[in-house]
């Protein structure tokens, strides 16, 4: 039987109907010969003369005709119902009224025909209808018996929702087996939509058919959408996105038909029984950016038992840290933030049991003296400086505000991690800090400039004059300055993901600046995984092995085009047609591309999958300090322009600490970053 189903459903759409075609023409045929055997009539002429074959090819030419006015061959085998059996009864009925009003004509006006009468025709009827739906019920029967289950659901609980599950088989195992013992009940799979491609087709997992094998699973799924309405859940299997090149289609299928679509992500116990965990699908999920698995036991072993101060800690990237590491086992953490709101938010999606390791505090990282009397008394093992502003256009006129956030936060921050000897600093960056062209990425730079010095003074002998006035040649442990840098986030504030979804709720139009915009994204998630395990990666080299700045592999840039189609599509929308997309022209400030490093900067391959170490000329410290009152006087003046040109001018000042080269760069290969 499996052998049948196989063979069936390998073959094409339209060479399947014309085989169903020919088929239901043969069974028209058969029918007319057992009408008449069983009804035991003796024609008064030769079946096969002349005028018999004739009269075969008229039989054969009537019955397609009437077939396909019918909708006979509209129907999905696999979801042959009532209302398509109904339209072989409508076929059959009215082929067998045809066929006697041709007879009584014939008979009439032609040639008299005796052993042709009334009971013929009701025979003929009966065996057509039976022997044409009997191949269509056995297929069904064969392929899958899944839509019946759903079908079933009226007569049965209508709130246990009607799912197919898209997975391996030895997940799906799990997942029908707690769907049943689950108390109250709340899903029902109804099939199993197997990923691996020599699954045995038409076999059972617990009574559940797997009803698709690949790479037709978007065909299968296809025809249960149009084939039957009781179908509520798809639930995709953990990983499934990276295994299938048609999860994108598959969610578009599913949400397109009005079906919910989420992912199995674990089990949770409640008392005695368990509990499926289905997450949402996110548009950073659909969008199928190749992640790596996290390397959970080296960040575990490096944040566990740690004290963790972030700044910035209840905006989108800083309160995803915040979690990270408390789920780690971070020993305590300290928010830093000057968002009251966004404080009360990060509180209220911590965990229970976590809370009494977390403290937050309001507080502006520019004040240096409460973030001192912070750190001091906190103890800090390592501090992520995720506070920022970063919304490109926004900062070109509120310039004052990035540059004493970025810059002179950063500074701050920095120093006091200095002064209290905490071991390791590491900054959020971004790809706006390369060949900046605009005040976020002017900004960006100078924060990475001012880690990427103090790196390089921390790992040196310090000079008479230097930072915090240490004598020359003077050693000390110091604390470990790193700048992490990627590109977009899925989902962070002020994200186009989530300006693109608000806009499609509203109706449209969603707006881009320009059709040939990309840029790199990545998940949140993925994001912290690897800025936490870049600064485990830092913890352990020193001297020429040493890296101040970290690159993530963000993949393949993303055209923004393609992203808000795919999530118009999403939504179950069509673009263009529903949802209107309206181009606006580059903002000030904004780049049609981002790259993730300069063409000055030296990209090195690490053992650690996804992170790269970057090689940079860097300012020295003295030059920054030089910097620093001219930019407080241009700001106190208002002089945008004479602001912007002295942190430009950092650029043009690097040189390397110690005046000697440091021989430690790594010639870059082809195929080193994503």
């Amino acid at each position: 039987m499996t052998a049948y189903v196989e063979a069936v459903s390998g073959i094409r759409p339209k060479m399947r109907r014309a085989i169903i075609m020919v088929q239901d023409l043969v069974m028209v045929l058969i029918a007319v010969a057992l009408s008449l055997t069983l009804s035991q009539s003796r024609l008064s002429f030769d079946a096969f003369s002349p005028g018999g074959l004739v009269c075969w090819a008229v039989i054969v030419l009537a019955a397609h005709l009437l077939f396909r006015t019918s909708g006979l061959y509209s129907t999905v085998w696999r979801f042959a119902s009532t209302p398509d059996f109904f339209n072989i009864l409508k076929g059959c009925g009215s082929l067998t009224v045809v066929l006697y009003l041709a007879a009584v004509a014939f008979r009439s006006f032609y040639q008299p025909v005796s052993g042709l009468n009334e009971r013929q025709f009701i025979v003929f009827f009966l065996v057509s209808f039976t022997i044409i739906s009997a191949p269509r019920l056995y297929y069904r029967f064969l392929r899958d018996g899944a839509s019946w289950r759903i079908l079933r659901r009226a007569a049965s609980d209508p709130s246990i929702k009607q799912a197919l599950f898209i997975g391996r088989l030895s997940e799906a195992d799990v997942i029908v087996r707690f769907t049943r013992t689950s108390v109250p009940a709340e899903y029902a799979i109804a099939g199993i939509m197997a990923t691996e491609s020599d699954a045995p087709l038409g076999t059972q997992i617990q009574g559940v058919p797997v009803v698709a094998l690949r790479p037709r699973l978007v065909e299968v799924l296809e025809e249960y959408v149009k084939g039957t309405e009781n179908l509520d859940l798809l639930i995709f299997g953990n990983g499934v996105e990276r295994e299938i090149e048609d999860y994108a289609e598959l969610v578009r299928v599913a949400r397109h038909s009005g079906i919910a679509v989420v992912q199995f992500s674990g089990l949770s116990e409640l008392g005695q029984g368990g509990r499926l965990v289905l997450d949402a699908v996110e548009m950073e999920t659909i969008m199928r950016r190749s992640a790596v698995a996290t390397d959970t036991a080296r960040i575990g072993a490096f944040v566990g038992s740690k004290r963790v101060l972030v700044t910035g800690g209840a905006g989108s990237i800083g309160r995803i840290l915040v979690k990270r590491a408390l789920e780690l086992g971070a020993e305590a953490v300290l928010v830093a933030d000057n968002s009251e709101f966004g404080i009360f938010q990060l509180d209220q999606m911590i965990d229970e049991n976590d809370r009494d390791r977390l403290t937050s505090r309001i507080v502006d990282v520019t004040d240096r003296p409460h973030m001192r009397r912070l750190v001091s008394e906190f103890k800090p093992s390592i501090i992520f400086h995720a506070a920022a502003l970063k919304h490109v256009p926004l900062l070109e006129e509120n310039w004052e505000a990035a540059i004493e956030t970025n810059v002179f936060g950063t500074l701050a921050c920095a120093e006091v991690a200095a002064e209290c000897g905490v071991p390791q600093f590491l900054l959020i960056s971004s790809d706006k800090a390369v060949d900046p062209t605009s005040v976020l990425g002017v900004t960006k730079r100078a924060a990475e400039q001012i880690v990427s010095s103090l790196h390089e003074t921390h790992a040196a002998p310090f000079h008479a004059g230097g930072l915090n006035g240490h004598q020359a040649g003077a050693h000390r442990p110091g604390t470990k300055f790193i700048a992490v840098r990627f590109g977009n986030v899925f989902g962070s504030n002020g994200s186009v993901a989530t300006i693109f979804q608000a806009q499609i709720e509203a109706g449209g139009p969603v707006t881009i600046t320009d059709r040939r915009m990309t840029r790199y994204f990545m998940t949140v998630a993925e994001a912290v995984d690897l800025v936490i395990m870049s600064a485990a990666d830092a913890g352990q080299r020193q001297g020429s092995d040493d890296y101040a700045i970290y690159m993530l592999d963000m993949g393949k840039p993303v055209p923004i085009l393609e992203v808000a189609e795919t999530m118009i599509r999403m939504a179950g929308k069509s673009p263009y047609t529903d949802i209107p997309i309206r181009f606006t022209g580059i903002r000030p400030g904004e780049k049609l591309h981002e790259t993730l490093h300069g063409e000055n900067e030296e990209v090195v391959k690490l053992d650690t999958a996804k992170i790269f170490g970057l090689r940079t000329d860097v300012v020295a410290w003295a030059s920054i300090e030089a910097a620093l009152p001219a930019l407080v006087a241009a700001m106190h003046d208002r002089d945008k322009a004479a602001a912007l040109a002295i942190l430009a001018g950092l650029d043009r000042a690097e040189e390397d600490i110690g005046g000697a080269p440091r021989d430690h760069a790594v010639p870059k290969t082809a195929g080193q970053v994503g």
